[in-house]
């Protein structure tokens, strides 16, 4: 029989890439990526018994994630506090070119308000209309008008 500690940890592998993607998109400090990874996994932990199977456990853990990472957010903007970006080395130009693209893609990202760069990250990582609305406790058509008037402002700083 597989204990919660097993199930858990089984949990952790397959929803890994997800929660590292939240906390990149709130920090490109690595030693930031790092503390919040493990902060969320701390509040799953915690709230794992309490999951109670309303709504899919993807949603969940966004969900937490998300909560978690907008209350780092805020407290980092109270503090004042201006984090690095993480240094990363080309191998070729295409390689740079590339990561320049990705690097202008976060910033732009990142000047948006908190829900707004919620919406955009869920849509980025492939979930639907109706998953980021249930994730974000916002309407589906709410959803769609929201990612129509950001990919606007993402473009007009070309």
């Amino acid at each position: 029989m597989e204990t919660k500690e097993q199930r858990f940890s089984q949990l952790v592998k397959e929803h890994e890439k997800t929660i590292y993607a939240v906390c990149y998109m709130f920090s490109r400090d690595a030693e930031d990526v790092d503390d919040l990874h493990q902060e969320i996994l701390l509040r799953l932990w915690q709230g794992y018994d309490g999951f109670e199977g309303r709504s899919d456990i993807r949603t969940w853990i966004y969900r937490v994630a998300l909560n978690y990472c907008i209350n780092f957010s805020n407290k980092r903007k109270r503090e004042r506090t201006r984090g690095t970006t993480a240094r990363e080395t080309a191998t070729s130009d295409g390689d740079l070119e590339k990561r320049m693209q990705m690097k202008q893609l976060y910033e732009r990202i990142n000047k948006l308000g908190l829900v707004d760069r919620s919406v955009i990250l869920l849509w980025l990582e492939g979930l639907s209309y109706e998953e980021i609305g249930a994730i974000l406790g916002i309407s589906v058509k709410n959803v769609s008008f929201k990612l129509v008037r950001i990919k606007e402002r993402l473009k007009k700083n070309d």
